[in-house]
């Protein structure tokens, strides 16, 4: 099957909008929706699997910029965005991204899977058995620890391709003491800069590659990075008009099932 068949076009702007929708909800970028959609269609698309999931990881960090700026205006609108919290958030989150896609770059894709799926399902079960309730202690806004989980999210963004709100959200809600609406605001607001980052760092790593075809800049494959954006910012929009309709709880635990049923998906698929 080629990369631009109709049919994977389709299967595009039907998951784009899924993965915009729970961006906009949930602030995690959208990743955990895209990653798994592009690995699958690149290799029906039979592309090289020495690159495949780094192309997968670099082409949603790239559709998850524009989604990121429209859900972070939607948050801003609500007061769940703090620019100073953000401010060294992104400091950090600037230098892990940039780290960490070095390191992907250094792995192998097949390693890479199964990365991802246990990263998914141990960061739900550490947010369910650890952030159930909302914060009842005063916000804790150190300098070093919102830098350390910019590091840390920034770092998982370049890494995993997922926009590291899958990571930022539960430190933030754990660590942080921050009740889940202002932790999914800043961390939509750290993962414009994240993802920046990291597919910058994945458009110099993966430049002037032989191996990767027509339509690719580094490893970001820019026809499904132009297919997917619209859908993506239609879902966004209706994510975060959701976001405000739903109690800490049930966040939560939508958060915390959505990344348990992608990473059990991945683990499989890599086996």
């Amino acid at each position: 099957m080629e990369l631009l068949s109709l049919q994977l076009l389709v299967i595009f702007a039907v998951l784009g909008t899924c993965a915009g929708c729970a961006a906009g909800l949930l602030g995690v970028g959208g990743g955990v929706i895209l990653v798994p959609l592009f690995m699958w269609s690149f290799q029906l698309a039979a592309l090289d699997p020495q690159i495949l999931v780094h192309c997968a990881f670099a082409t949603s960090l790239a559709i998850i910029i524009p989604t990121a700026i429209s859900n972070t205006l939607g948050h801003r609108k609500r007061g769940y965005v703090r620019g100073m919290q953000v401010l060294y958030l992104a400091l950090g989150a600037v230098c892990g991204a940039c780290v960490g896609a070095w390191c992907a770059s250094l792995l192998s894709g097949s390693f890479l899977k199964i990365a991802f799926g246990v990263m998914q399902i141990g960061v739900a079960f550490k947010l369910l058995s650890g952030a159930l309730k909302p914060a009842t202690e005063g916000l804790r806004e150190q300098t070093s620890l919102l830098l350390l989980t910019g590091f840390i999210g920034g770092a998982f963004s370049s890494f995993f391709g997922v926009g590291g709100g899958v990571v930022a959200v539960p430190i933030m809600v754990i660590l942080l003491r921050f009740p889940i609406h202002l932790a999914v605001g800043n961390s939509t607001a750290l993962i414009v800069v994240s993802s920046f980052v990291g597919t910058c760092a994945y458009i110099y790593t993966g430049w002037g590659l032989r191996s990767i075809a027509d339509g690719f800049l580094g490893y970001v494959f820019l026809p499904a990075v132009a297919m997917v954006i619209p859908f993506s910012l239609v879902g966004s929009r209706i994510g975060v008009h959701l976001a405000g309709r739903f109690s800490h709880v049930r966040m939560i635990k939508i958060f915390a099932a959505l990344l348990v049923c992608v990473g059990v998906r991945v683990i499989w698929v890599a086996f």
